[in-house]
């Protein structure tokens, strides 16, 4: 037979062929069908020239993809890969084939697959070579290890002292995390494993995950997978053996400062033995809409092609230029080896050795089988280097700053039959700097712990748990804010009979003492459930009164040098922003013994009067409203009409808000799931919007209610359940 194509209710493909490689084509087909303007994207993305029709918003992304040399990268790895494992880049090229067969029928006038996106830019669908699914995966995962983090590391030990590093220490959201959990059969109903959870990345329309079904011969294999990407690679279930994963918060990737000067003959670069080198130097061109050409110069040294600066330096002139090294440009290894044993992978075994390829983004992984195997790991490349090297920018003149080798992926086992993850330190501490507040671990293991067995069916309440335990530091200060009594008093200085009111402390001095509208308010919140839900107007005014506590903190003299970020592109911008950092580190803020001699008392204060004076005039859910990623937002989308949100950063719910700037959420779980090892078919999955990134398809929206719900959809893979799909 042919590859034949089903849907199941919400649209979701399943697939059937006789071949791997007969699938790998009908599954490239199937999302350029489904997904055509949004492969081009990421298409564009991966090889710098987005803004020929997105504008000069995307020239920043396309500077960074082109002086990293992602498309660069992706070619040397895909090369490397047809030499090491013939058979999977013959898959891989399969794919690309049946994307471009996809894209011609998406434009073809007699289309039943309209992508209007492309009409509205005038965007015709390119070629993808065998290539560029590696690129959309390495564009996809560049930024997933933070390395902009250790530019703010600098700066801020730069302009605020090297101690003002653990105080702004990231330990909560950063550009992607997500929750997973194990429950191994001794606490299921089933006496068979769970596997559930949520990753945490952009909200991005049409999604970052696809749910798909391919089944041929040597595999049947349901998951998520990355449009543009061919299989499934992060969660998946094969019927015998599923796993899922979680960013790993590993540090893979170094900055180095480099002395770069110019020669008759091009570039060169200082290197550790004291010796200029000949640097690679090329210029290429970006197109950007409706402006003109812009040239960019490519440069790279022994340590990696230079991001930012260049022998003159930043553009603001400060002497400065960095390059970055990552794993797959050293080895041109992107990991797609492990892809083909996933998904014909029968035991944990099989899993095992498969990740054992594995290179980047690093993820913890959990997997278990129908036989109670089990599996608890780390998987990915993480150099050996100094520790320094993963603290800030290094430089790449002075010795001792080299890659020397391979850490070996930890292991970890489970306690009392679970086994949590939620990017904070675990089994990939010793690999990372910096992770995840401990606050969703906690809370998902205190959850697990409250019930003796547990079925697939209990697991959406575990998602959509929205209780805030990070609340409790800007609370307890509350707790010490004293009340003022009021007593209204006739003064003859005022015209007519205009009253004055007369404050007197009861317990404190002034300086600590509130207004009764404002001891209302504190005394309201110390009252609070601590649950973020979006119908909650308690939870409003406490997000309230954390944002205006952000915003004073980071106008604060005192933190004033860290204000002014460095001249770094504009794409890196987000990681040296003041508030977001005061935000994201509010606890270790308001902790800490001093914290440069600001009187957080009184700003605590002031931010409670502050609200207290004009408070939130509903619920969390009409600010905290989701805010999603779209290349080419619509005037619809633009006048705000997503849907209000529960949940907030540390919660397990983990819709993040941005302290101080915004309620609104960009980040969130990007799909749920529950993977069922007893019987498959009681697994459940959604996703934010729906199956198609088509505008108006039926199945371009109609997970969202369920999403907004904490509900699942049905896992269906029996082809006799779902409807053909006639080939047009």
């Amino acid at each position: 037979m042919s590859a034949e194509t089903y849907r199941d209710a919400w649209g979701i493909p399943h697939l059937r062929a006789d071949t791997p490689r007969e699938l790998a084509r009908a599954q490239g087909r199937v999302t350029a069908r489904d997904r055509a303007w949004q492969l081009e994207v990421e298409r564009h993305r991966a090889q710098g020239t987005s803004a020929s029709f997105l504008g000069p918003e995307a020239l920043s992304w396309d500077r960074l993809a082109r002086r990293a040399r992602l498309a660069d990268t992706a070619r040397r790895c895909f090369t490397a890969l047809e030499q090491k494992d013939p058979e999977t880049a013959a898959w891989v090229r399969a794919y690309a084939d049946g994307v471009n067969e996809g894209l011609t029928e998406t434009t073809h006038p007699t289309s039943t697959h309209p992508a209007p996106e492309f009409a509205r830019t005038g965007l015709a669908p390119g070629h993808w070579d065998p290539w560029t699914p590696l690129g959309v995966w390495l564009a996809t995962h560049i930024l997933f290890a933070g390395f902009p983090a250790k530019l703010w590391r600098e700066h801020v030990a730069t302009h605020l002292g090297p101690e003002a590093v653990a105080l702004f220490a990231a330990d909560g959201p950063g550009t992607a995390g997500s929750n997973g959990w194990l429950v191994s059969g001794e606490r299921t109903t089933t006496g068979h494993a769970l596997i559930a959870g949520d990753p945490h990345r952009f909200i991005e329309d049409p999604g970052v995950y696809q749910q798909i079904h391919l089944s041929c011969p040597e595999f049947d294999v349901v998951g998520l997978a990355v449009p543009g990407v061919p299989g499934v690679a992060h969660f998946g279930h094969t019927g015998t053996v599923a796993w899922a994963i979680t960013n790993a918060m590993a540090d893979y990737q170094d900055l180095y400062r480099e002395r770069l000067r110019r020669t008759g003959a091009g570039v060169e670069a200082l290197g550790p033995d004291g010796t200029w080198n000949r640097a690679a130097r090329h210029t290429e061109t970006i197109h950007v809409a409706g402006e003109d050409t812009v040239e960019v110069e490519i440069i790279e040294t022994d340590r990696g092609p230079v991001i930012a600066g260049g022998p003159e330096g930043l553009d603001d002139g400060t002497p400065a230029a960095l390059s970055l090294r990552y794993p797959p440009r050293v080895t041109a290894d992107l990991g797609f080896g492990a892809l083909l044993p996933l998904l014909r992978a029968r035991r944990v075994a099989d899993v095992d050795r498969a990740l054992d390829a594995w290179a980047e983004p690093v993820n913890v992984v959990q997997a278990a089988d129908t036989e109670g195997g089990l599996l608890h790991r780390v998987a990915g490349r993480v150099p050996v280097r100094p520790a320094v090297n993963g603290l800030r920018p290094v430089p790449a003149w002075e010795p001792g700053h080299e890659w020397t080798g391979w850490h070996t992926p930890p292991r970890a086992g489970l306690t009392e039959g679970v086994a949590v993850m939620a990017n904070q330190r675990g089994p990939s501490t010793p690999l990372g700097v910096e992770f995840a507040a401990p606050h969703r671990a906690d809370r998902i293991a205190a959850l697990l712990a409250g019930k003796e067995r547990w079925s697939a069916s209990d697991m959406p309440a575990i998602h959509t748990d929205t209780h805030l335990a990070s609340a409790t530091p800007l609370l307890d200060h509350l707790a010490t804010l004293t009340t003022e009594t009021t007593e209204t008093t006739e003064t003859t200085e005022t015209t007519e009979t205009t009253p004055t009111t007369k404050t007197t402390p009861t317990t404190a001095s002034p300086a600590t003492s509130l207004t009764p509208k404002a001891a209302a308010l504190r005394d309201r919140l110390l009252a609070w459930d601590r649950r973020m839900d979006a119908d909650s107007a308690d939870a409003a005014a406490y997000a309230a009164v954390r944002s205006a506590v952000v915003r004073r903190l980071a106008a604060h003299p005192a933190l004033a040098p860290a204000a002014v970020a460095p001249a770094y592109p504009e794409v890196l911008q987000p990681w040296l922003a003041l508030v977001p950092r005061v935000a994201y580190a509010l606890e270790h803020l308001l902790r800490a013994d001093d914290l440069y001699g600001i009187d957080r008392a009184a700003t605590v204060r002031a931010a409670l009067e502050e609200i207290a004076g004009r408070p939130p005039a509903g619920p969390w859910g009409d600010t905290h409203r989701l805010a999603p990623w779209r290349a080419l937002p619509t005037a619809a989308t633009a006048h705000g009409d997503d849907p209000g949100l529960s949940g907030d950063h540390d919660c397990v719910l983990c819709t993040s808000p941005v302290p101080g700037l915004t309620d609104r959420a960009a980040r969130g779980p990007a799909a749920r799931y529950v993977w069922d090892l007893a019987d498959r078919e009681n697994s459940r999955w959604v996703v934010p919007h729906g199956a198609s990134g088509v505008p108006g398809s039926p199945h371009h929206r109609d997970q969202q209610p369920l999403w907004l719900d904490g509900e699942l959809a049905p896992v269906v893979t029996d082809f006799d359940r779902l409807t053909k799909e006639s080939d047009d």
